[in-house]
């Protein structure tokens, strides 16, 4: 069978189709179908619809930080050179001082989150576990998670960020949720600024995790990250650095990198600066608290001026968990100091009373009270 022919098209014919459309081509331009995944040897932004495109740049970009590290490296190099004094001061010091110093942080810290825990209540509830209420009990598991944190166990970056953040937070304890998904941002981040000081990644994972973390608290837990990170360019003393003992100016930073890390230093310079006066109060009024006390018979006496030592204010319950000390010793005991001028107390109340070492007599001369 003879195989039928075939002829080209007559212009006759091509008429009968009717008029041509818009979008009839004489051959079709690969290179405008833009629906079709590019090459691999070709960039992925040739995959995107045409239109305005959104700006790529990095949130926290590690060389605008080297930038502003660079021109604040004189207020940065001061920084360092105080915080090595009160890494040195709390090595060589006695013991409970780290706690002392992470009780009154929390709680300044809580005057610019919100939560508004005063020492006394702080105290009794890292202590006792008492004192929380129907609202105000979150604030207070935040401000407890906060001090054991500051004062002990690894640090957030110990073992790399993604891991060691997330041992770090232990959102579990806190009742909430955990995000792994702003902890691995938050470990990019730092990952990108590994080659910064350890002052600038501080204030970079500050700001980082305000702006990544979306739970209730972030902002507590951005600033005890911070201020744990800030501590690994000491020598093992001091657990955490200061950020709010003489006011939020370290965390009240915005702007530009310049901006942000620039209030970032002078803050936090102010606070240890702050901790290290009130460190040297204390060293003063221990020593006039055992030359008072050096008639005193029994233990408790030295025992008592160990936990007015490391903690802030004491109530007589938590003075006798602290000394293993009956109450009625422990009242005993208080009284005496107050009327060497040693404590003084702090409510005016005559029940739920609490004591606080009287700084403000260190180095006067005692007066020793008649009944």
């Amino acid at each position: 069978m003879k195989p039928i022919p075939t002829y080209p098209d007559t212009d006759e014919d091509k008429a009968d189709e009717g008029p041509r459309s818009i979008y009839d081509t004489d051959e079709p331009d690969e290179d405008d179908l833009w629906f079709i995944p590019p090459p691999e040897n070709q960039g992925q932004d040739n995959f995107l619809p045409p239109g305005p495109r959104v700006d790529r740049q990095m949130l926290f970009d590690p060389r605008d930080w080297r930038t502003a590290q660079a021109e604040l490296s004189s207020e940065l190099a001061e920084l360092a050179v105080t915080f090595g004094a009160l890494d040195e001061r709390l090595r060589n010091g006695p013991k409970g001082w780290v706690h002392r110093l992470a009780l009154m942080d929390v709680s300044d810290l809580g005057w610019w989150t919100g939560d508004r825990i005063g020492v006394d209540r702080l105290a009794l509830w890292c202590g006792l576990r008492i004192g929380a209420t129907a609202d105000d009990s979150q604030a207070l598991f935040r401000a407890g998670w906060a001090v054991r944190r500051l004062a002990q166990g690894a640090g957030p970056s110990e073992g790399g960020w993604r891991s060691g953040l997330t041992s770090f937070l232990d959102r579990q304890a806190q009742g909430v949720e955990d995000t792994p998904e702003a902890v691995a941002d938050l470990a990019d981040v730092m990952h990108d600024a590994f080659s910064l000081h350890p002052v600038t990644q501080a204030a970079i994972s500050f700001h980082a995790w305000r702006a990544l973390s979306e739970r209730v608290g972030q902002d507590t837990e951005a600033a005890v990250i911070a201020a744990r990170h800030s501590a690994t360019m000491g020598r093992g003393g001091a657990t955490f650095m200061p950020l709010a003992l003489s006011g939020p100016s370290a965390l009240r930073g915005s702007g530009q990198p310049h901006e942000r890390l620039a209030a970032w230093i002078q803050g936090a310079g102010q606070a240890v600066l702050a901790a290290l006066l009130h460190l040297e109060r204390v060293a003063v009024w221990e020593d006039r608290a055992r030359d008072l006390t050096r008639d005193l018979s029994g233990r408790t006496p030295p025992v008592l001026v160990d936990a007015l030592r490391a903690w802030p204010m004491v109530s007589a319950p938590l003075a006798a968990e602290l000394t293993k000390a009956s109450r009625a010793t422990i009242q005993r005991n208080l009284d005496l100091f107050v009327q060497r001028d040693l404590i003084r107390e702090v409510t005016g109340q005559g029940r739920y009373r609490v004591w606080t070492a009287d700084l403000s007599a260190a180095g006067r001369d005692p007066v020793l009270r008649q009944d």
